[in-house]
């Protein structure tokens, strides 16, 4: 009895804090993101790799 009632706590609050979260958040502009593959320190590579072509 008192598991079932912490795991229905906790759906709760978290779904919850999901439901606020999107409330109180500014819709993201995937536009203006940059793609997942780009999101280095924009540095170029250096060093001995060895799959490195210059």
């Amino acid at each position: 009895m008192h598991f079932r009632f912490l795991a229905a706590a906790f759906w709760i609050v978290l779904v919850g804090f999901f439901a606020w979260d999107w409330t109180h958040s500014a819709p993201i502009n995937v536009r203006a993101e940059p793609p997942l593959i780009a999101a280095g320190s924009g540095v170029a590579p250096s060093g001995g790799h060895c799959a490195s072509t210059f």
